[in-house]
C-alpha cells in the first residue's frame, strides 16, 4: 500500500475449477470515474493489469528404462586395487535429452547406478522446473501486456453505471452489483467461456 492507494496485490484463490473460471479475468481492466477530489467533474481513466496463473505443480520425474543408456567402466583415482580392477563406475545417459552423469564414488556398481539415477533425476527436475517457471512468466506477460489502454479486456464506467467486456462486445449495467460478484458476474464469465470454447472449435475446423 502507498499514499496513492494499492499499487500491487497478490492473492491466492482455491476451490473447485476456480482457475477455469478466473483465468478469463487476466488482462488489462480499464476504470473510468470522476474522483471525489475532481471539482470540475472531469472523467479520469486508469488501468489495472491482472494476471491469473495456476499454482505450480510439484514435478515428479519418472524415467523409463528404455530411455536410459547405462555404461560401466573401471573407476579412476584413489580407491585402491579393488577400484581399478572392477567395472564399478557407471555412466548414465538420458537418451531423449542427451543428459549424461557419472558415478564412481562407491565400490559397488549397484550403488553407483542408484547414485547416477538420482543425479540424472535431479538434473531433469531442474530443467523441467525452469521450463515451468518460464511458461508461467510467459503467461503472465501475455495477460499483463504493456498495460496500454488499447489492450483493455473490460471497461468499468462509473458515471454511466456500465461494464463493457470488449472480447465479446457485451455491455451490462449496475457496477455495484457486478463488483459484488453476484449472478451478473457469473453470467458474463459463462458467456466468455462459451465464446472461447466456440473460438477453439472454429480454429480446429478451419
Amino acid at each position: 500500500y502507498s499514499p496513492g492507494g494499492i499499487r500491487q496485490a497478490t492473492l491466492n484463490v482455491s476451490g473447485a475449477d476456480c482457475f477455469s473460471y478466473l483465468k478469463y479475468e487476466g488482462g488489462v481492466h480499464r476504470v473510468q470515474r470522476v474522483p471525489k477530489t475532481e471539482k470540475s467533474g472531469r472523467l479520469h481513466t486508469s488501468t489495472v493489469s491482472v494476471a491469473v496463473l495456476p499454482q505450480p505443480k510439484d514435478i515428479e520425474v519418472h524415467l523409463d528404462e528404455k530411455d536410459l543408456k547405462v555404461e560401466t567402466k573401471r573407476a579412476t583415482g584413489a580407491g585402491g586395487q579393488h577400484v581399478n580392477t572392477t567395472d564399478s563406475a557407471v555412466r548414465m545417459t538420458h537418451i531423449p535429452t542427451g543428459i549424461s552423469v557419472e558415478s564412481q564414488e562407491d565400490r559397488s556398481q549397484i550403488k553407483n547406478r542408484a547414485n547416477a539415477l538420482a543425479k540424472l533425476k535431479r538434473l531433469i527436475y531442474e530443467i523441467q522446473f525452469e521450463e515451468q517457471e518460464n511458461r508461467c512468466k510467459i503467461k503472465r506477460k501475455i495477460q499483463v501486456g504493456r498495460k496500454t489502454r488499447n489492450e483493455k479486456i473490460r471497461t468499468y464506467n462509473y458515471p454511466q453505471d456500465r461494464i463493457t467486456d470488449h472480447r465479446i462486445q457485451r455491455t451490462v449495467y449496475n457496477v455495484a452489483e457486478f463488483m459484488s460478484g453476484g449472478a451478473m458476474l457469473h453470467e458474463l464469465i459463462s458467456d466468455i467461456r462459451q465464446h472461447d470454447y466456440q473460438f477453439r472449435i472454429d480454429q480446429l475446423l478451419s
